[in-house]
């Protein structure tokens, strides 16, 4: 996916929900969040390696403060962006608005300090929603990534 037209009007949260620029978090809350989402469970350690190497992540609380999204960017700080872990709460019932909002802060922040920037991404599919509205288009021209995710050692093939 390639960001392609002008973006959408940004969209509003419901009430109660609130959208951070890199806020403190618990390993603990994101892995629920990752685990609720069909993820991978990570260390703690491993939590706060990518948030120190993340250029800034984004969170959405709902009105009871848990965390309901959850989305961080990698950068060169020149030409290339990487939007991670886009994920959001699947029993939230504002899930799309969410995944939605996330999506558009980012880019717009991205705009502000990247403008120009390459943007690749990894998302769920039920993220695609929310990133065609933000103008990214899905395999334009044909053109298809592919990615692999590596198993842990005990699964592959002894030598």
């Amino acid at each position: 996916m390639i960001p392609f037209r002008s973006p959408a009007p940004t969209p509003r949260l419901r009430k109660g929900y609130q959208l951070f620029s890199e806020p403190d978090l618990t390993w603990a809350e994101l892995d629920h969040l990752l685990l609720a989402c069909g993820e991978s469970s990570r260390s703690p350690e491993r939590w706060q390696r990518v948030l120190e190497r993340s250029a800034w992540h984004l969170a959405v609380r709902d009105p009871d403060d848990r965390l309901v999204g959850f989305l961080r960017i990698t950068s060169d700080q020149a030409l290339n962006a990487n939007l991670w872990d886009l994920i959001s709460e699947p029993s939230d019932p504002a899930r799309e608005e969410v995944l939605v909002a996330l999506v558009e802060a980012a880019l717009g922040r991205l705009r502000r300090e990247l403008g120009g920037c390459s943007i690749s991404l990894s998302a769920p599919p039920e993220a695609l929603k929310a990133l065609a509205r933000a103008g990214f288009l899905v395999d334009p021209g044909g053109i298809r990534a592919m990615g692999l995710k590596l198993s842990a050692a005990k699964n592959r093939p002894s030598s």
